[in-house]
């Protein structure tokens, strides 16, 4: 429970202070120009506070892979702009990360005054952790601030390592995931029903193991469904398949029926002759029951009588967590399971927490984000606590 319970920014005095503050401003861009910047805007609460509070602001971020060398291309020269418009006052962009100009910028501020430091992967000692360059980093600060959830369970210096020179705390955004997720997880309203969708089991052999300890219901949806059906016995036709796994699979419904656990796969699947090529393009399906794939079909989504299933087990839950979507959602045709598993939980009056990546993309796009209690900012950070791992960019912070 440790893991759930940090200081946070309102915890510390910040007047007077330098703050660094590790950002997640890792966001899309086309031709130089920001084509989201939702990244952005989530973390303003923290700066707000801390620039209101009398701080010495300095953010930080990584953005892309440079693979720890300068690349124009991955500068943060365009969210310094975003900052700036969004603040309404100037966020300068320094030229280095804790260079030269980064200190003479930093020694330069007054309170209140909000600063952007380049790139902290094009030093490639950023990825590496290197204690040298958490300490030049840490040198630029009275305390750290980590607000970057989708990149805490990266042990990176920016993310992990210069807590071990400052005093260190979490923002508003880190606060919120982990109390949110970490309170479903450790201390949910029952019944607490999981959804885990996506390609492969592989991907989610943990999070499945943690989930059956914890959860009455466990809804297995998208390509992993087909290694549970396989395991069922059942010919999945030409759907994704993890041969490997599919003991394990065997496994985890014995451990679900021992637990007592409610395991629901698919009763029915939308099969074609093939993946869609491209991705989005128009595609014949018929559905099926899921015993009967033939032999020559590919299953794509979940089946109208799944969405059904499915969605009945989300309204009589307390707690919901999703993780995945149910089918090929960028194709319109296949996007129905994932369509219906989005409206269930936003219907339902249960506390609904989605887990990044793919599932969070879907509820932002079918425009059912503001109805759920929580999306999280992180795919991989989300993925590793559900598993119940410890996440660098968290434990680093100091305990309440």
């Amino acid at each position: 429970m440790a893991m759930y319970n940090k200081k946070t920014i309102e915890d510390v005095a910040v007047e007077g202070k330098r703050v660094l503050v590790r950002c997640d401003f890792n966001v899309p861009q086309k031709d130089g120009k920001i084509t989201s910047d939702k990244r952005i805007v989530e973390a303003l609460p923290t700066i707000r506070y801390l620039k209101d509070h009398g701080a010495k602001v300095i953010l930080c971020s990584h953005m892309g892979k440079p693979k720890g060398e300068v690349n124009p291309k991955y500068s943060l020269c365009a969210v310094a702009a975003r900052l700036t418009e969004l603040l309404g006052m100037p966020v300068p962009l320094c030229a280095d990360i804790c260079g030269p100009d980064a200190k003479a910028k930093v020694a330069a501020m007054k309170n209140g005054d909000v600063i952007l430091l380049e790139n902290t992967r094009f030093d490639k000692r950023e990825e590496k952790n290197d204690p040298e360059f958490a300490k030049e980093l840490a040198s630029l600060a009275d305390l750290y601030v980590n607000d970057a959830f989708g990149a805490a369970h990266r042990a990176h210096a920016s993310t992990a390592g210069v807590a071990a020179y400052l005093p260190s705390v979490c923002g508003y955004l880190i606060q919120k995931e982990i109390s949110v997720m970490g309170k479903a997880l450790a201390d949910p309203t029952r019944p607490f029903v999981a959804i885990l969708g996506g390609a492969k089991v592989s991907d989610k052999l943990n999070v499945i193991e943690n989930l059956l300890s914890k959860v009455d219901t466990l809804i297995i949806g998208g390509g992993m469904a087909y290694t549970f059906l396989a395991a069922k016995g059942y010919g999945v036709g030409t759907s994704l398949l993890d041969k490997e796994k599919i003991d394990y699979c065997k496994d985890m419904m014995a451990k679900a029926e021992k637990n007592g656990v409610k395991l629901l796969l698919p009763v029915d699947t939308t099969v074609a002759d093939a993946f869609p090529d491209p991705i989005d393009a128009p595609i014949e399906v018929s559905y099926v029951d899921s015993e009967n794939i033939p032999a020559d079909k590919m299953g794509l989504d979940i089946g109208p009588k799944t969405a059904k299933l499915f969605s009945d087990a989300i309204m009589q839950a307390k707690t919901v967590v999703w993780n995945g979507p149910m089918g090929v959602f960028e194709n319109p045709t296949l996007a129905k399971g994932t369509i219906a598993v989005a409206q269930a939980l936003a219907a339902s009056s249960a506390i609904t927490i989605v887990g990044g990546g793919d599932s969070a993309a879907a509820c932002e796009q079918l425009g059912f984000a503001d109805k759920l209690t929580h999306i999280s900012t992180g795919g991989g950070a989300s993925l590793e606590f559900l598993e119940g791992r410890e996440l660098p960019g968290i434990a680093c912070l100091a305990d309440r």
